[in-house]
């Protein structure tokens, strides 16, 4: 833990079930970052200036909306030590990996939280949350987390693994960013940074995105005009959830050979596993290394929510091949 605490801090608001209240239609996120602030006011160790971004459940959340939530922690930082964002947990994950590579090299900590029950619940978790969250970002410690349940997650290895437990998200294929105990906030594995290509040494905000991505999980039969309609439809990426260590059948529904008119069309191809834990690793197999070509990288541990958002992200920069093959934020393991 540093000893160093930022005098002003960013609280953005962005909805999400921390922010619901019950309406005629349902619980809706309603409350302000104000009003967020208001249970912990007189907690707070620091100034923190509190700024609505956008106000919606994260079902809705998409590219658009990481784009402009990129913008304002970048505007953010300019005057603030570090930048809290309460968020909608169904697509928390996937924001946190978008702005882990959009603002990749960023030295102030941007930390990422919600709860499983509203704020004014009785039985909430926002409390101790957002406590935390405020907490890790006082500290000294640059890149982009998600603090839940007294955790501290890399916003590349963090994955939802519960809908309604308090304990929502877990570390995937890497340990926790750091943890929270009587002694106070501790970053045992802050989120790294490894310049590939043209990124610069230190910090510049990279904010574009490229949605022309698609999402495809195997199973055993799937037809090989799923690929042709993935080119056809005008994506421009597609993440391969594959079998196992990166398998998929080429007996009677040829997805290998459909996957090589996929590239030869200029989709670029990323492969990751169905398995929640460990790596792909195209190389071991015969059908693996035949595919192992220009446009088809294999995604190694990362986890799906980081291989999406590294597509979008790597398709407006000027060397997405390099950034393909590289870890840029720790978003998966090195090739030896």
């Amino acid at each position: 833990m540093t000893d160093a605490t930022p005098k002003r801090l960013a609280l953005l608001a962005t909805g999400g079930t921390i922010a619901s209240t019950m309406t005629e239609k349902g619980l809706a996120p309603t409350l302000t970052a104000s009003e967020l602030l208001a249970p912990v006011r007189e907690w707070l160790p620091c100034e923190v200036v509190a700024r609505d971004v956008f106000r919606m459940d994260s079902s809705n959340v998409q590219p658009e909306e990481w784009q402009r939530l990129a913008i304002a922690v970048d505007a953010a930082l300019r005057e603030c030590d570090g930048v809290v964002i309460t968020h909608g947990t169904d697509t928390m994950a996937y924001t946190a990996s978008a702005l882990s590579f959009m603002l990749a090299g960023v030295r102030k900590p941007v930390v990422l939280t919600g709860s499983q029950l509203p704020i004014l619940h009785p039985l909430t978790d926002a409390l101790s949350n957002l406590r935390h969250a405020i907490a890790a970002a006082t500290q000294d410690v640059g890149g982009v987390y998600v603090s839940f349940d007294h955790k501290l997650i890399s916003g590349v290895r963090c994955v939802k693994t519960h809908t309604t437990a308090m304990d929502a998200f877990s570390s995937i294929n890497a340990p926790l960013a750091g943890h929270f105990d009587a002694e106070g906030v501790h970053f045992d594995h802050p989120q790294g940074y490894t310049p590939v290509g043209s990124l610069p040494q230190g910090y510049a905000l990279k904010d574009g995105l490229d949605a022309r991505v698609f999402l495809l999980k195997l199973i055993p039969g799937t037809s090989p005009d799923v690929l042709r309609y993935v080119a056809k439809a005008g994506y421009r990426g597609l993440v391969i959830e594959a079998f196992g260590l990166g398998g998929l059948h080429y007996i009677r529904r040829n997805l290998v050979k459909a996957l090589e008119d996929l590239v030869e069309s200029g989709v670029y191809v990323l492969v990751v596993s169905q398995c929640l834990h460990e790596k792909a690793d195209f190389s071991l197999y015969e059908v693996g290394r035949g595919m192992m070509r220009t446009h088809v990288h294999s995604g190694r541990d990362m986890t799906t929510e980081a291989a999406v958002t590294k597509l979008m992200w790597a398709l407006r920069q000027a060397d997405t091949e390099a950034l393909l093959s590289a870890p840029v934020v720790g978003e998966m393991v090195g090739f030896a």
